[in-house]
């Protein structure tokens, strides 16, 4: 898999280089987000961009070019959906695995959904724009609630994802010692994650628990969720840090 991705990233760089065009991935997951960042010296200096279709999304898209490049803007091939249950009085208490679950079960691929951002029973799902009609005509139920669905044509304002600030107390700056506190995992259950390819630190695979995260730094652990690293707010009467951190909710 790794090589059959390298080959594709290589080939779409080297079309935008030598054409003057836009490629695009479709969505990629942190482990083909580490492969990317890992061969990226070695593919040709062509501009490119990460983007999921809202701040804050971990499933991202691979654009190789830009305007200086190319000679013309062009924007990412996204759309998002706005899933909604057709009676809110009658609905299922929905999850982001009921609305995923849903998708998967048309038989669409994974690579062509990127992040389903659940408010309040209702889901945006962001997805390929070549599936977004297909989408909104089949995926009509997710477990026993009826959906409706409508593009976004706007986003609503301020951000999709919520956060939680969160203070933990730690002796030290490690990463493994903050997902031991956060996650309220034994110090050795935390490196555990690393030589199992779980850590990610934005959107680069993170194999040594010693790292010390830097300020505004994604840490995403995979089976527990993603936080923002904040940094050393004050130490304690003992000399630990008052580390903050915002919890993707």
């Amino acid at each position: 898999m790794e090589d059959a991705l390298g080959r594709r990233f290589e080939e779409l760089a080297n079309r935008a280089w030598n054409q003057g065009s836009y490629t695009f991935t479709n969505f990629l997951d942190l482990p083909s987000l580490s492969i990317f960042h890992r061969m990226l010296p070695s593919l040709p200096p062509v501009p490119y961009r990460l983007f999921g279709g809202t701040e804050g999304c971990e499933r991202q898209m691979l654009r190789f070019g830009d305007e200086s490049l190319c000679g013309y803007e062009m924007p990412f091939p996204i759309t998002c959906l706005h899933f909604t249950p057709a009676n809110a009085r009658f609905a299922d208490a929905l999850t982001h695995r009921d609305f995923l679950g849903a998708a998967m079960g048309l038989g669409i691929e994974r690579e062509l959904i990127g992040d389903i951002i659940v408010r309040e029973n209702e889901a945006y799902l962001f997805c390929v724009e070549r599936i977004a009609s297909y989408l909104s005509d089949r995926l009509t139920q997710a477990k026993r609630t009826t959906l409706r669905c409508a593009p976004v044509v706007q986003l609503p304002e301020g951000p999709l994802y919520q956060t939680k600030r969160t203070l933990v107390q730690l002796s030290s700056p490690r990463i493994d010692a903050l997902i031991a506190h956060v996650h309220h995992l034994s110090r050795g259950d935390a490196q555990a994650l690393f030589p199992a390819g779980k850590v990610y630190v934005n959107g680069r695979l993170c194999e040594s628990p010693g790292y010390s995260p830097k300020e505004n730094e994604i840490i995403s652990v995979r089976g527990f969720g993603r936080m923002r690293f904040i940094g050393v707010e004050s130490l304690s009467k003992k000399g630990k840090s008052n580390t903050a951190v915002d919890l993707y909710v």
